[in-house]
């Protein structure tokens, strides 16, 4: 563990102390512990089954918390493999409401303590279903600063694969309650270049699923402007640009910081690697900065201790646009140990590390190659009133300070005030984007297109389609309507193969089916459900988007935004047996969102035996239950129905709902086998869905997680 290019280039930089630098390194070489979160903001149980609390309204992550904290910390706390103690798990000081841990215990633990096998097991099944987020300690930290409310328009710029964007979902549903809606106002608009990795983070998003998110597929360092109508002062409407009031910019970086975790790094680390994404990284913030709203936030991340990565590309970003500024949020997190930002450092175009230089006119005066002086900009240099724009206001976070990663994060606020942005400067060069590995969570690949940046358009506050009535369309705007069976070549040389998105009528049948079903009262909102099919095939899935959801896709091309996903799946085609018709069923997914819209009266009560019976078995017989369940469940015609578990714990009493499939004979618990085996490990403390193959079960799991998680550094330059 040693590179003598990474230490001269740090130690030029004065990014510690002398008194800190051994300690510094010291903890760069040690193994990074194993952290993670638990969801915390949904009042629903996120593995799609809503948790309903009859006397005091819990949420799931208090409930799993409360678990961690009094069985399985207890238990672990008296360990001894190979006669050395072993440390439980701790919770992080300074994330909120103490719902972040950490652990540090070597793989062979895990695998050869009862007490820790237990314990990762349950982390892998709560993982699973989402309910747990295996997260870097200081990836959980940008969307902590990004202060996201119910009702925000939010853009994750660089978003897969989705531990982030998890984090902002769960704020915008922050007020998710029994009895309140699940469908915030707001929108997350979650985007990345990579097809492949969009994917990804569709998948991860689908734990905690959303009528308020969209996935798009575009380089964010030239996203187009979304239309959406706007309201003019005089009352008349017309198609303009939507703004955010929140964007992350958590961007592809060189990820030195993720060295204790990414040994590679420290064979291959130079210190180019910064320099060749210096302008793709401004080239994001400066877009995110005229995507932004008036008073509205950005928060800029790396995972790179670089200071041509952080501090220069901040630098360069406000010397831009002069309508923005550093937000000071040294009193926020005050349990979080941290460095401010630099206001001076040193650029080098040496691959060893060892010349660097004060200034660029220092730079361009010596003797350095006129190939290698090309590969260099002005804007890697601190400028000269680098004071003046406040950078010790960002934060550095170092190995050394709280067991973590390295990172870094600059909070941006646009002023309420009329502006004018200077044109950004020419850059030298694009940057070159390495496939990625799958360990590291904060290093993200970028695939650039050639979308040309849109023209700005007047500020103005976002109104639904509804409110909006009939919306001039300008001729250059008409093509932002949506094309529903068009397909057509985008302009990064690949086919875009989505399918178009179409909302139902109201009346159509199958809507009207599916709320007939489930008694469905007329406060749902029938107007906003959506189908994705090839031009002539039948609808299989229906899904649910918000009001801004509906009002952005009806004004907007979706082959133009590359639009992947929007809202979140809630009824699905089940076919039934032999010469019967086939209905649709509300998924476990979507139930959290559908069910505050289903009459009471048409839920199945259960009992606790019921429950077992549907847990343990996949086709328990209707026969096999007990009185009252067994007359209520075959009183119901064949199909989909809710049924609500009154159960009671030492702590409360509360009510667990869950989809189940009727049909002739049989009644079967619509969960997958993952989140089955959770629920039951859960309420019974093992796995009784089938106990035999448990360890297998667990192995599948852990290699599932591990392939999720988030991707390793750019290797560039």
């Amino acid at each position: 563990m040693n590179n003598e290019r990474f230490f001269a280039y740090y130690k030029a930089q004065n990014i510690v102390s002398e008194a800190e630098w051994p300690a510094f390194v010291e903890a760069l070489r040690q193994h990074l512990p194993t952290t993670f979160r638990v969801a915390g903001s949904r009042q629903c149980d996120d593995f799609s089954y809503l948790l309903l609390v009859i006397h005091h309204l819990f949420r799931i992550a208090k409930t799993l918390n409360s678990m961690i904290k009094e069985l399985h910390v207890p238990s672990l706390s008296d360990v001894v493999f190979e006669g050395q103690k072993i440390p439980p798990p701790v919770q992080l000081p300074w994330y909120p409401d103490g719902l972040a841990w950490q652990f540090n215990v070597p793989k062979k633990v895990l695998r050869k303590s009862p007490e820790f096998k237990k314990f990762h097991s349950f982390l892998v099944f709560e993982t699973e279903v989402g309910n747990i987020s295996r997260q870097e300690a200081v990836s959980m930290l940008p969307p902590l600063f990004l202060d996201v409310e119910p009702h925000h328009k939010v853009m994750d710029m660089c978003a897969a694969p989705g531990s982030k964007t998890a984090q902002i979902l769960e704020a915008l549903h922050a007020q998710d309650t029994e009895t309140a809606t699940s469908i915030p106002s707001g929108l997350l608009l979650a985007n990345d270049s990579d097809n492949k990795r969009t994917h990804l983070l569709i998948h991860q998003s689908a734990r905690l699923p959303s009528p308020a998110l969209m996935v798009t597929n575009l380089d964010a360092s030239n996203y187009p402007s979304i239309k959406v109508p706007l309201l003019a002062k005089n009352g008349s409407s017309r198609l303009g640009q939507l703004l955010f009031d929140r964007i992350l910019c958590d961007v592809p970086c060189s990820g030195d910081g993720t060295i204790r975790k990414n040994m590679g790094i420290w064979k291959s680390w130079q210190p180019m690697d910064g320099n060749g994404l210096h302008a793709l990284q401004v080239r994001i913030l400066l877009r995110a900065m005229n995507l932004l709203e008036e008073d509205g936030l950005i928060v800029y991340s790396t995972c790179s201790l670089n200071p041509v990565e952080n501090e220069a590309v901040v630098a360069e970003a406000l010397k831009s646009n002069t309508a923005f500024e550093l937000v000071d949020v040294s009193s926020k997190l005050p349990h979080l140990d941290r460095r401010p930002g630099l206001t001076s450092w040193r650029a080098t175009a040496d691959r060893t590390g060892a010349t660097t230089f004060a200034t660029y006119e220092d730079f361009m005066k010596s003797s350095v190659d006129d190939s290698l002086k090309a590969k260099m900009s002005e804007g890697h240099w601190p400028p000269q009133d680098a004071e003046s724009l406040n950078l010790q206001r960002c934060m550095r976070i170092y190995p050394h300070l709280q067991d973590t990663g390295g990172f870094f994060v600059a909070v941006l606020k646009r002023t309420p005030k009329i502006h004018t942005s200077a044109p950004s400067k020419e850059r030298k060069r694009e940057a070159d984007a390495g496939d990625l590995p799958s360990e590291t969570p904060d290093a993200k690949r970028l695939k650039t297109s050639a979308e040309v940046p849109p023209d700005q358009e007047a500020r103005l506050p976002v109104v639904t389609a509804d409110s909006a009535g009939p919306v001039p369309v300008d001729t250059e705007l008409e093509t932002s309507t949506v094309k529903a069976n068009s397909k057509k070549k985008v302009k990064d040389g690949g086919s875009f193969k989505e399918n178009p998105y179409t909302f139902l009528s109201p009346d159509d049948p199958i809507l009207r089916s599916c709320i007939e079903r489930l008694h469905i009262t007329k406060d749902f909102p029938s107007s906003n459900v959506l189908v994705r099919n090839p031009e002539g095939e039948a609808a299989r899935s229906l899904y649910l988007a918000n009001d801004l959801v509906k009002t952005v896709i009806e004004s907007n091309n979706y082959e133009r935004i590359r639009l992947t996903a929007a809202g979140t799946k809630v009824f699905a085609k089940q076919e039934a047996g032999k010469g019967a018709e086939a209905q649709f069923r509300v998924l476990g997914e979507g139930l959290p969102v559908i069910i505050p819209f289903i009459d009471p009266a048409h839920i199945i009560v259960g009992d606790t035996a019921s429950l077992k019976t549907l847990v343990e078995s996949h086709y328990p017989l209707c026969s096999s239950f007990v009185e009252p369940f067994r007359s209520l469940v075959e009183a119901r015609p064949t199909g989909s129905h809710v049924v609500r578990f009154p159960l009671e714990t030492q702590s409360y009493v509360h009510d667990l709902l869950l989809p189940i499939w009727k049909s002739n004979v049989s009644v079967t618990l619509m969960i997958d086998k993952k989140a089955k085996s959770a629920l039951s490990l859960r309420l019974y403390g093992t796995d009784i869905t089938n106990t035999a193959q448990e360890g297998r079960l667990v192995a599948n799991l852990q290699q599932n997680v591990q392939e999720e998680e988030e991707g390793s550094p750019l290797e560039t330059m």
